[in-house]
């Protein structure tokens, strides 16, 4: 009786045996495709080795990368990332001198340059956003500056409000006698860079200096540390005119001007007109591009991009790995939170880009 039990006994348990190891093949290769992803994303990513990533440089696109910062720790809390700011000047320099491991920068390194870098290095473009002409006038709210008046005011050939130049712009206006204070970066900055750039580009008969991240302004104007310099200056002086960039702006409530596009149109500087500028731009095989002095009547003509730069050939695994993971995830969830902290997005076309230069990254086995 025993024996003839036992056949179906074997084919019980070889049944068993055998969906027990398809249930065990089929975790596993979940749980390998979910530890695919290197993005950080809530999708599911590798777990990173715990490492310190050091950065510095923009103050430009400094809030937004903090909030990128902490949302990105929030998911992987073995990764401690610090960007301490201090201008696309001293980002570019520390990363030629190997003092961080990436930098931000709003402009491009300049070819005599690049030889002072340890190798070959990548641009990741982040995000975009107006640059402002802010503005603090008792009982004007609201003002209208061509790009010649811009830089006429900025040279101190404009030196009070009522002059005739911003008259011109601003008809019906009543404009009081006041005297202008001009507020500019005192760092090397790529906000100067890229307002500069414009003024060349948008009023190159009345802009006679030239563009770049540290520039000679006149002797009786303002110099202010970082955006947030110029926005003290900007916010406690009555009369006073600077450049600053939008999320700071808006966050210290301070008045900003239209300015006039290439279109003819005066513009007021927003995300929206920022991601106008944006629809129509070359995009290098570097990634480097120029929104400023767009086409389009709805664009905004100070619209600056800002990039992340690394080498290319990264020197410690764990420091590549979580890099890597840092922009996969600004190019994913970073985007979507761009616009809550007054950034633009990337085009969808340029994101693409973007997630492809991430793998250009070389990590060490």
């Amino acid at each position: 009786m025993n024996r003839k039990r036992t056949p179906v006994l074997f084919l019980l348990v070889f049944s068993l045996v055998g969906l027990l190891a398809a249930c065990g093949k089929s975790s596993n290769d979940s749980a390998s495709k979910s530890n695919g992803s290197t993005n950080g994303t809530s999708s599911g990513a590798t777990k990173l080795a715990a490492t310190t990533l050091n950065a510095s440089g923009a103050t430009f696109p400094q809030p937004f990368y903090e909030q990128v910062i902490a949302k990105f720790s929030e998911k992987n809390s073995g990764v401690t990332i610090n960007y301490g700011g201090g201008g696309s000047g001293k980002g570019r320099t520390d990363l030629q001198t190997g003092v961080v491991d990436w930098a931000g920068s709003d402009g491009i390194v300049k070819p005599e340059d690049v030889q002072k870098y340890k190798g070959p290095f990548l641009y990741f473009p982040t995000v975009a956003a107006p640059i402002t002409v802010s503005f603090n006038l008792t009982g004007v709210d609201s003002l209208q500056l061509s790009p010649d008046t811009v830089a006429k005011i900025f040279l101190r050939q404009i030196k009070t409000w009522n002059d005739k130049a911003i008259a011109a712009d601003n008809p019906g206006a009543k404009l009081p006698a006041t005297a202008i204070t001009v507020a500019h970066r005192s760092d090397g900055s790529g906000t100067t860079e890229n307002f500069t750039k414009f003024l060349k580009a948008a009023a190159p008969t009345s802009f006679t200096l030239d563009a770049g991240s540290t520039v000679n302004w006149p002797a009786d104007t303002q110099g202010g540390n970082g955006n947030n310099g110029v926005v003290q200056i900007v916010k406690g002086t009555n009369g006073a005119i600077g450049y600053v960039d939008f999320s700071d702006a808006k966050a210290a409530s301070l008045k900003f001007a239209k300015v006039k596009n290439k279109a003819g149109k005066f513009v007021d500087p927003t995300l929206e007109g920022a991601s106008a500028a944006l629809a129509g731009i070359t995009v290098n095989p570097d990634l480097t591009y120029n929104p400023l002095w767009a086409d389009g009547d709805a664009a905004y003509p100070i619209t600056a991009p800002t990039w992340i730069l690394a080498y290319t050939n990264q020197t410690d695994k764990a420091k590549g790995a979580a890099l890597k993971a840092f922009l996969q995830y600004i190019y994913n969830d970073g985007q979507a939170m761009a616009a809550e902290i007054n950034y633009a997005q990337l085009p969808a076309s340029l994101k693409e880009k973007g997630l492809a230069q991430v793998d250009k990254l070389v990590i060490p086995a």
